[in-house]
C-alpha cells in the first residue's frame, strides 16, 4: 500500500522575506512560497535494430520532489507507457553533455526490445494545447490511447464518504499548510481512508505524481479508488483518472463539459463543488449510495 505523503521534499518551499501589511502596520517577515522550477522529461528507447536514442518528451514546471512518479505517471496516463514491465529505470542527468546534474531533468530508460508509440505525442498536443481542437477530437484521442470503459457500480461510496475527503486533504497537505500554494491530489479507498498524496504548484502535475507513483508499484488499475484533487476537474485530470482506471474523479471545485462528456463517455463517476457539506454530481450516479434510485426517479 502507498504511504499516504511523503515528507516534503527539502526544496518544495522557498523561504523569502517579506512586507506585510496586518491591522494598519507594516512590518518585516520571513515567509515562505511554493517553488516552481522546470522538469525535462527524456524517454531513451530502442528503434529497429537495438539502436538506442534519447528524446526529449516535455518540458513542465513543477515543485521539486516526486520527480520520478511524475514523469511515470506523464508518460503512462499519456499512452507512451502501457505497463511497469517496459521501463528499466528513471535517472536524474545532466542537462548538457559535460555538465552538472541539477536535479531539473530526468531519463525514462525503457528495456531492450520494449514497444513505444509515440504517435500519441501528437495526441497529447492536440487534448492539451488551446488550439480550438473540439471535444469529439479529443474523446477520440482519449480512445485511442486504450483507455477503458470502467465497470459500472463499483466501488459503492456513502455521501458522508465523499463529504469527509476534503478535510482529511487538507489535514495531510503538509507543504500547503506552509505556503498556501499548491495543488493536491489524493487517493482515498471506499471507505474513505487516504492512501496516499501528492503537492505540486501545477494540478496535472499533482495526478501524474500520484498515478506514477501507483504506476511504479505495479497498482495499476486503480479500480476501487478515488481520487480527489484541490482545484477543478478539467478534462486532462478527467483522463488521468480513466487511465489509470480511476472510477470516481471527486473535486473541490467546478468541471469543465469535456470533463463531464469523458466520465460518460468512459462509464466514470464525476463528483464537482465538494464542499462546505455539499457536492454536485455529473455522471456515474450508480457509486453512490442512493444517488443511483434518485437519479431514476426510484
Amino acid at each position: 500500500m502507498s504511504s499516504p505523503a511523503h515528507p516534503p521534499h527539502p526544496a518544495s518551499a522557498t523561504p523569502v522575506s517579506i512586507l506585510r501589511l496586518e491591522d494598519g502596520q507594516i512590518e518585516s517577515k520571513a515567509d515562505s512560497v511554493a517553488t516552481e522550477e522546470p522538469l525535462e522529461i527524456q524517454l531513451s528507447y530502442e528503434k529497429r535494430g537495438g539502436v538506442r536514442v534519447t528524446k526529449s518528451i516535455s518540458v513542465t514546471m513543477r515543485t521539486p520532489g516526486d520527480d520520478e512518479g511524475l514523469a511515470a505517471g506523464f508518460l503512462f496516463t499519456e499512452g507512451i507507457l502501457r505497463n511497469r514491465e517496459q521501463l528499466a529505470e528513471i535517472v536524474p542527468v545532466a542537462t548538457r553533455p559535460g555538465g552538472r546534474v541539477t536535479g531539473n531533468s530526468v531519463q525514462v530508460r525503457l528495456r531492450p526490445g520494449a514497444e513505444v508509440d509515440l504517435r500519441s505525442l501528437d495526441r497529447h498536443f492536440y487534448t492539451t494545447s488551446s488550439c480550438g481542437v473540439c471535444g469529439k477530437t479529443s474523446l477520440e484521442a482519449l480512445r485511442a490511447t486504450g483507455a477503458l470503459v470502467l465497470a459500472p457500480g463499483t466501488p459503492l461510496l456513502a455521501p458522508a464518504t465523499l463529504l469527509d475527503l476534503p478535510n482529511t486533504l487538507r489535514q495531510a497537505q503538509r507543504v500547503f499548510a506552509e505556503t498556501g500554494g499548491l495543488h493536491a491530489a489524493a487517493l482515498f479507498d471506499e471507505a474513505g481512508t487516504l492512501l496516499a498524496l501528492r503537492e505540486d504548484v501545477g494540478r496535472h502535475n499533482a495526478v501524474d505524481k500520484l498515478i506514477g507513483g501507483e504506476f511504479l508499484g505495479g497498482r495499476l488499475p486503480l479500480s476501487r479508488s478515488v481520487l480527489l484533487v484541490s482545484g477543478r476537474a478539467s478534462f486532462e485530470l478527467m483522463q488521468k483518472a480513466v487511465m489509470a482506471g480511476i472510477p470516481l474523479l471527486a473535486a473541490v471545485g467546478a468541471p469543465s463539459s469535456l470533463a463531464v462528456a469523458v466520465a460518460r463517455q468512459f462509464g466514470a463517476t464525476l463528483v464537482g463543488f465538494l464542499r462546505d457539506g455539499r457536492f454536485n454530481v455529473y455522471a456515474g450516479f450508480d457509486r453512490l449510495q442512493t444517488f443511483d434510485t434518485a437519479a431514476n426517479g426510484g
